[in-house]
């Protein structure tokens, strides 16, 4: 067999085109618009108190530095850090009683619904909605991935968590662009050089299990001559005055070893769901906030609050926000009590989540806890139960599917599998 990568026959970069099966045997969906998830993670724990579950009747070294602001749906109030979304309020949902945290450092849950520990069987983990979608749903165009992951490296790396495949097969992990981002994408050889070496790839035996007839080769090549998926990750080809609404999010403050406050992977988010992408997930910011809690929300605050309300408003003006759900969620909530260095630590008995779009019903919240933020006293909601509604914005019924994963045995996707009736 013919020892040679991807890279030094064609190189790609980061995009190998024969990594994906499922993109070489797409069929792209006539006239119609597809459904899509934007999963944004708030790595490090959010705190619920001083974001969408103010605690005004709380003694203050619970309630904190921060006061209430109304929304414009009435009777409704979320911290003063978020007032564009308080302003139009009546397309989100905050979900105010989050439970079944794994509690641990780690975007996993988020992506998929799941524990790391939580495992099918022997080493196998579950897959992430992105895989689900990448293996259940054709893609949208041939030449943009299903499920494509946004996150930049960090050093604590479960933090940067785009989802993985798990017992699916590496073939339905999430397409990452690396820190490279667009040089990694351009095609690094003329067009002319790359159809004189149709003849190279059928003399590679190793690829013949995936690419097996001349239909198959045609498609592979025109994901690599195709400019789709590169235009829609260069914000250079958007509107300035759209890109200005998002916003950049720098300064990058706070950082450490987490994700930056990157507003435009929000907006990249939006356009690659435009080019044909189901699934975009990312990681925005470090809120794990042991220390200097109410300067950290300051700072991530506004800017989570411009790119989230841009994403929702830009969705709608094109008509669209009906067909994408957008989540913005941690992996747990954080200390009703402040600590001596001004900080809340973690707590993952109870923590939230902000829902847009998908053609659900909005303008609520869900879900009630106790005075002090400690504990939930009215309709708790389980990390899967939000994953079971992500899924069914995407068209899978999350309470029949299954799949057949290597082991041969069917698994359903979730074990709390009914999406949240409140928004349905």
């Amino acid at each position: 067999m013919l020892n040679l990568s991807r890279r030094s026959f064609l190189s790609v970069g980061a995009f190998g085109m024969l990594s994906m099966p499922q993109i070489l045997r797409a069929q792209k969906e006539n006239g119609t618009q597809h459904k899509a998830v934007i999963n944004i993670f708030l790595a490090g724990g959010p705190p619920h108190q001083d974001m969408w579950d103010i605690k005004q009747d709380a003694p203050s070294e619970i309630r904190g530095e921060f006061k209430p602001i109304a929304t414009n749906v009435e009777g409704i109030y979320i911290g003063e850090c978020f007032p564009k979304i308080a302003s139009m309020f009546d397309k989100f949902t905050a979900i105010r009683s989050v439970v079944g945290c794994a509690g641990s450092h780690d975007g996993y849950q988020c992506m998929s619904g799941w524990s790391r520990n939580q495992k099918v069987s022997g080493s196998q983990h579950h897959p992430s909605i992105g895989s689900v979608a990448s293996k259940l749903l054709s893609p949208v165009d041939i030449s943009v991935p299903v499920s494509i992951g946004l996150a930049e490296p960090t050093k604590h790396m479960p933090w940067s968590e785009s989802g993985s495949a798990g017992y699916l097969g590496y073939a339905y992990n999430p397409f990452k662009p690396n820190s490279k981002m667009m040089q990694d994408l351009i095609l690094k050889i003329e067009q002319d050089r790359l159809k004189n070496r149709r003849s190279l790839l059928s003399n590679i035996d190793s690829l013949n299990s995936t690419i097996n007839n001349d239909s198959f080769t045609e498609k592979a090549f025109s994901v690599l001559t195709s400019s789709k998926l590169v235009d829609a990750l260069d914000l250079s080809k958007e509107d300035p005055k759209i890109r200005e609404r998002y916003g950049n999010g720098k300064p990058f403050k706070y950082q450490y070893d987490g994700a930056p406050t990157v507003n435009e992977h929000v907006l990249m988010a939006r356009r690659l769901v435009e080019a044909g992408a189901r699934s975009v997930s990312l990681s925005y910011g470090r809120w794990d906030s042991h220390g200097a809690n109410f300067d950290l929300v300051r700072d991530h605050g506004p800017k989570l609050d411009q790119c989230v309300s841009a994403l929702v408003e830009d969705l709608d003006h094109r008509g669209i926000l009906d067909n994408v759900t957008v989540v913005v969620w941690g992996e747990f909530g954080r200390t009703p009590k402040i600590n001596t260095g001004a900080g809340r630590d973690h707590w993952p008995q109870v923590s939230c989540a902000l829902l847009a779009g998908g053609g659900f019903r909005h303008g609520q919240t869900i879900g009630t806890t106790n005075r002090l933020g400690q504990h939930v006293v009215d309709r708790p909601v389980h990390f899967q139960e939000i994953c079971a509604t992500l899924y069914q914005g995407l068209g899978i019924d999350p309470t029949s599917q299954t799949i057949v994963g290597t082991t041969g045995r069917p698994n359903y996707l979730l074990e709390h599998r009914n999406p949240l009736e409140e928004l349905i």
